[in-house]
């Protein structure tokens, strides 16, 4: 039933647009900045991957990426229309002109960047695993705090394989269409059985009621479960996981041959970095300084 309302509920919000509006607008943007920015900018962001973009009790559209649009566009002076899109029809829905912006907690990886462009990253977090804190997984001890994949070392491959080995025969739970469900494929396919989930809330659900053991996702998609009186029961375990295959950052995503577009996001984004914005918003939403440099 959970499933079902939270279906419901995201399908209701597809129509929905940025500061409080409620009619749709699928058509291109009618205007633009003196910068060449459209005006309205249409934004996509998913709704359900909490604290980064998630549905208030109200049906409002809230967290971090939301308020950081909403900084964003008043720094370029246009308006920001919010609408909410299924996380795996984002960047196909992008290309074929729907909106013109993704705000989703995307990572920026060589495989997007041949689909789309990206701003400069604004976020970036490591991955990691959780399970029950009565899983005796909880209580391994796996030698590393953090798993860089750029360049792999021995150490590294080393506790790589030692969770491989304990991991062997479980059932791992991962949003599709994700920089994690990249890693479980490249990485763990050979030894745990995947479920994969359209969002990251459907999947926290599976994992409290015990369909999957563990579940893969970002530290502070995480802690936002972990944190809610549903997730005591749960905790991280084992290293975490960045680098190669993890990307560089979340970023917002445009399609290719907007360049004043991206010029006037990146500016932005980097007024928000030195004047202390994203740093604010980060502490707000995520409880520490998640921005990057």
């Amino acid at each position: 039933m959970k499933k079902l309302m939270a279906t419901l509920a995201l399908a209701g919000l597809m129509a929905l647009t940025g500061c409080g509006k409620d009619e749709a607008k699928k058509e291109p943007s009618a205007s633009a900045t003196a910068g060449g920015v459209p005006n309205p900018l249409r934004v996509a962001t998913e709704g359900a991957y909490p604290p980064y973009n998630m549905v208030d009790a109200g049906g409002n559209l809230v967290g971090f990426e939301i308020d950081m649009m909403k900084d964003i566009c008043k720094r370029i002076g246009t308006e920001c229309q919010f609408q909410a899109q299924a996380w795996d029809g984002m960047i196909p829905a992008l290309q074929a002109g729907r909106f013109d912006a993704i705000v989703a907690g995307m990572s920026i990886t060589d495989e997007r960047l041949a689909a789309v462009d990206f701003s400069s990253g604004y976020t970036t977090t490591p991955a990691y695993l959780v399970s029950a804190n009565a899983n005796p997984l909880q209580d391994v001890e796996y030698g590393l705090e953090r798993i860089d994949l750029t360049e792999i070392s021995a150490d590294e491959q080393a506790a790589i394989d030692k969770i491989k080995g304990l991991l062997k025969g479980k059932v791992l739970g991962v949003q599709t269409s994700t920089i994690h469900a990249n890693f479980v494929d490249k990485y763990l396919a050979d030894v745990v059985d995947i479920r994969r989930y359209d969002t990251q809330e459907n999947l926290a659900l599976d994992l409290q009621t015990g369909r999957v053991e563990i579940g893969l996702a970002d530290a502070i998609t995480w802690n936002a479960f972990l944190q809610r009186p549903e997730g005591k029961d749960f905790s991280y375990f084992g290293p975490g996981f960045d680098g190669g295959l993890f990307g560089r950052g979340q970023g917002i995503a445009i399609a290719k041959g907007r360049p004043e577009l991206l010029a006037a996001l990146n500016k932005a984004i980097a007024d928000m970095k030195a004047d202390g914005a994203m740093k604010n918003l980060s502490v707000q939403w995520f409880g520490f300084d998640s921005s990057m440099p």
